[in-house]
């Protein structure tokens, strides 16, 4: 009897998220974006990750005052409320006629895209993660994603659909994190196809390796992969300016593995680059998470 009305439950949260994405599909572009940002922005402090994304911002930014904190936090909590309700309108924010998506350093997937060479793509949470994969698969390169899934089995199955249909071919894919996404990883990888990976999360099964000098659980299991199939990494780094517009910049190749460096000193040289990305931006990072324990 439990199970019957936990089910009906998820399936009355997975109806009132119907309803909110029908109505945002039905609105401009912009305005999503804004009641997104301003929905966030209102609710966000109110829960308990605000506790969360104020202690991470205390741990990065201890020179800075409390005001100055609370504006990041608030900003940050206005960029994610944009990035989730703009999965409504995720297919119109990368259909190149919208111009809503600035590719730079296309230079550096040149010779990718003429050899149909593999590689890793790596990012961060930040402004709004769900454009890499439709726009890396634009570019026709294929691709392969990990997400999260939702512990709403109904509303996780709806979120995936959009998320797919945002991709113009069949070759790119998503997989949910677990056990069997390290399978179908090697599986894609031996069938011709790249990964990309957003690398900034907790891992709580990963090494030690300092973020922002404070020593975290961080994945490195990329890192062997890559050095196994002798795959290079590319950064994307990802910016988001004025309401919905982005800028997606491809980094020339890395290969931390070629000195023959430690996965732990690989993957600081790495930190170095994506603490850049969000030093320069710090409102568009995803500080909700329990990064710094």
């Amino acid at each position: 009897m439990k199970n019957i009305i936990k089910q009906i439950k998820l399936f009355i949260e997975y109806i009132i998220v119907l309803l909110l994405f029908f109505l945002l599909s039905l609105l401009p572009m912009n305005f999503v974006s804004i009641l997104g940002n301003l929905a966030f922005r209102l609710f966000g402090p109110l829960s308990r990750s605000h506790k969360i994304t104020l202690l991470n911002l205390k741990n990065i930014f201890s020179s800075l005052r409390e005001g100055d904190i609370k504006k990041i936090a608030k900003k940050s909590w206005g960029n994610l409320g944009k990035t989730i309700f703009e999965l409504t309108i995720l297919k119109k924010l990368v259909d190149k006629k919208n111009n809503k998506v600035t590719l730079y350093g296309l230079e550096n997937l040149k010779t990718l895209i003429e050899k149909n060479e593999q590689v890793i793509f790596f990012s961060i949470h930040q402004s709004n993660w769900e454009l890499l994969v439709p726009v890396i698969d634009q570019l026709g390169i294929s691709v392969g994603a990990i997400y999260r899934h939702i512990n709403n089995k109904f509303i996780d199955k709806f979120i995936l659909k959009k998320r797919n249909q945002s991709i113009n071919t069949k070759r790119s894919f998503y997989t949910p994190k677990g056990k069997e996404s390290a399978k179908e990883i090697i599986s894609a990888i031996k069938n011709n196809s790249s990964m990309i990976l957003l690398i900034d999360q907790k891992d709580t099964a990963g090494d030690i390796v300092k973020f922002f000098n404070i020593s975290t659980k961080t994945q490195t299991g990329f890192l062997k992969i890559a050095r196994k199939y002798n795959l290079k990494l590319i950064p994307i780094k990802n910016t988001r300016y004025n309401t919905n517009n982005f800028s997606i910049s491809f980094y020339p190749p890395i290969k931390p593995f070629e000195t023959n460096m430690s996965d732990t000193k690989a993957m600081l040289s790495i930190h170095k680059i994506i603490e850049k990305w969000i030093l320069e931006n710090p409102s568009q990072w995803f500080w909700q998470h329990n990064r710094f324990n």
